[in-house]
């Protein structure tokens, strides 16, 4: 069975082992399947990407490496990292197909370790990125938490880490440089001041979640961490705070993105903090100029984890809340049903649309 949506849970503090997985859903059917034939038989998987040109290549980011389906997920293929990899290194955090050249991917890992394949995973290379200023040592390794490619111009990548802040390359990877500084320069301000796994402040500007680019705004990233929504508009020098809490009582910003079919079109993963009791999808249609809630008629009862949109029809749009809640629309937000994940799953991290 080829599934529309694919959700992926992993190991996080105060969640048992066996509360992991991942799973397909088809909105016909209405169940959820654990997928697993081709996998690991222990299974954490914390990404999931898929190729809009191609909507039946799906990849997996799992704790033994990248994996790919080539028939919408029925079943899977390895895709080895290079020989001498360590156990550590192989556990995905994110995954980036270039949107120039699909048949390029990154994947990231711990620290600041990623990969990049020319041939759609079957080869890898190693970028080589040092530890940026800010980075920070906490209870848990720092990770690549997001990777990506400009839609102008392939040879400029940002690379997101938790607790680490952000770096960019202009000349494809060869060399890199920080983007930590303006950031950093936040944290004097009281109310970006954070620490809650470190006993430095300016952890919660260095903890990010999430990474958004638009083809329509070329020099524009948006940044989604602890502390809300930040936006750069000269590639990641110079950085605003955009101030969220305008139109959103929460504002623990995990996820943000921008709309595969409509440039302007961005939506917000929004929550109290990263376990909390609470969670919002906030769409924009502005590129972030005004955003309103976009869920309706559901009860978020944990951390909104992440938001994904169908790569071949906007009117498909889910979310995932951490303790296993996904919430859909299939109209385009007219409508939405919850459809909790089975045998009480929880650590929920990826999500992706078909």
């Amino acid at each position: 069975m080829a599934y529309s949506v694919f959700v992926g849970a992993g190991q996080w503090v105060g969640v048992a082992d066996e509360a992991q997985g991942f799973f397909g859903f088809d909105p016909e059917q209405g169940e959820w399947q654990a997928i697993s034939e081709g996998l690991p038989a222990t299974l954490e998987v914390r990404y999931v990407a898929i190729r809009p040109d191609q909507p039946k290549t799906v990849y997996a980011g799992t704790q033994a490496g990248p994996y790919r389906s080539d028939d919408g997920g029925e079943s899977w293929q390895a895709l080895p990292l290079p020989a001498g990899t360590s156990e550590e290194d192989s556990v995905v955090w994110s995954i980036c197909l270039d949107p120039n050249d699909p048949e390029t991917v990154y994947v990231g890992t711990q620290g600041t370790t990623v990969f990049r394949s020319r041939n759609s995973g079957e080869d890898w290379q190693r970028l080589a990125i040092s530890s940026p200023d800010g980075a920070l040592k906490a209870n848990f390794p720092m990770r690549v938490i997001r990777i990506s490619v400009s839609n102008e111009n392939s040879d400029h990548i940002i690379v997101a880490f938790e607790i680490g802040g952000l770096v960019r390359s202009r000349d494809g990877g060869e060399t890199w440089e920080s983007c930590n500084k303006a950031l950093l320069e936040m944290t004097e301000q009281p109310h970006l001041k954070s620490a809650i796994v470190s006993d430095n402040e300016i952890e919660g500007m260095m903890d990010s979640h999430a990474l958004a680019l638009s083809p329509r705004h070329p020099g524009t990233i948006w940044l989604a961490n602890r502390m809300g929504l930040f936006r750069s508009d000269d590639q990641g020098t110079d950085w605003t705070e955009f101030g969220i809490g305008r139109f959103s009582p929460l504002t623990y910003a995990r996820d943000v993105m921008v709309s595969e079919h409509d440039a302007d079109r961005m939506y917000a993963a929004l929550s109290v903090a990263a376990t909390s009791d609470e969670g919002s999808l906030y769409r924009s249609d502005d590129f972030g100029t005004t955003w309103s809630r976009f869920d309706h008629g559901v009860s978020i009862d944990s951390t909104l984890m992440a938001v994904a949109e169908s790569v071949t029809t906007p009117d498909r749009v889910y979310c995932a809340a951490r303790r296993g809640q996904i919430f859909g629309t299939e109209d385009g937000g007219k409508s939405w049903q919850t459809h909790q994940l089975p045998n009480g799953v929880q650590g929920v991290y990826a999500l992706a649309c078909a």
